[in-house]
């Protein structure tokens, strides 16, 4: 068994919801997407972030968009995620172009991109997740009466298992090119189950599918974090919690595990050259930021 590289919080078997442990992960991006939309010129809206912090009244997130600051330093995490979110929405839109109308959100969390995006008629978008994340976030879309743009269907599953033949059964063809996305996913995971994630994917990709891969870095310090909001007083991750205890020290290459494995790598870039790209210039915070988090964003085509 592999341990967790910080603290004890982790489990082979854990379980969580969205406001407990990794799936409170998944609430607090909700909650950097909906301050990133109120920002001068957000990359992205999503403009159903939002209503997640309302269900919930978590405290952390509801005064964050309450009180958003706007130095770089108060907005940094914000900005970040935001810069996250539009690479991954440019995946499925630059995918859907070239004729891919099958696409699996792995570790969807409060992901909304398939009512967000503008999908290409007849595509079907899979999301997948533990069961209480995807009832929560069905309750909350629900309740506002969202209607996807695409056909949108939920399998609930724990990812490091062998969750892929109940995907096919849930009506997902393995024959036909698709778009997979794993966002942000990885340093929950042990290497072991970072490798039997890759794994089955790439045994239920066609030729021409499509993989976007990436967060915002490869592991969670506690003491660069806290160093980092003394040297940057604005900046605060996450209220209370301490990330670090949920991820594990680990980290697989995606890189060159997708091209070991006979996949066409076509960019690997971290957040400042997303950033450039977009025609931003990355403050101070963020160039510190990734000095020790280490973003990486890879896409790929078998």
């Amino acid at each position: 068994m592999t341990t967790p590289a910080f603290g004890s919080l982790r489990s082979d078997d854990d379980q969580w919801d969205i406001v407990s442990g990794v799936g409170y992960t998944a609430l607090l991006v909700a909650g950097w997407r909906a301050v990133h939309a109120l920002s001068e010129r957000p990359l992205v809206r999503d403009d159903y972030a939002q209503h997640f912090i309302n269900a919930t009244a978590d405290p952390y997130l509801t005064g964050l968009l309450q009180n958003p600051g706007s130095s770089a330093d108060e907005t940094t995490f914000p900005r970040l995620y935001g810069v996250q979110t539009r690479f991954f929405d440019d995946f499925f839109t630059n995918a859907a172009e070239t004729g891919i109308v099958q696409a699996v959100i792995v570790a969807a969390g409060l992901d909304s991109r398939a009512y967000r995006l503008d999908w290409a008629p007849g595509t079907t978008v899979f999301e997948v997740d533990l069961p209480k994340v995807l009832e929560f976030k069905a309750r909350v879309l629900d309740d506002l009466g969202a209607q996807p743009t695409a056909r949108r269907v939920e399998f609930a599953a724990d990812l490091r298992g062998d969750w892929t033949a109940g995907l096919t059964k849930a009506g997902f063809d393995p024959h036909v090119p698709t778009a997979w996305s794993v966002e942000g996913l990885l340093p929950y995971l042990t290497r072991d189950a970072q490798e039997a994630l890759f794994d089955r994917i790439h045994a239920n990709s066609a030729s021409d599918s499509r993989l976007a891969t990436g967060a915002l870095g490869s592991r969670l310090d506690a003491d660069q974090l806290a160093e980092l909001e003394r040297s940057h007083p604005g900046v605060n991750m996450s209220g209370d919690v301490d990330f670090s205890a949920l991820t594990y020290d680990n980290p697989a290459d995606p890189a060159q595990w997708l091209r070991d494995h006979g996949w066409s790598v076509e960019h690997v870039r971290n957040t400042l050259n997303l950033q450039a790209g977009y025609g931003l210039t990355p403050p101070p915070v963020d160039v510190k930021i990734d000095s020790f988090m280490r973003s990486q964003y890879v896409t790929a085509t078998r």
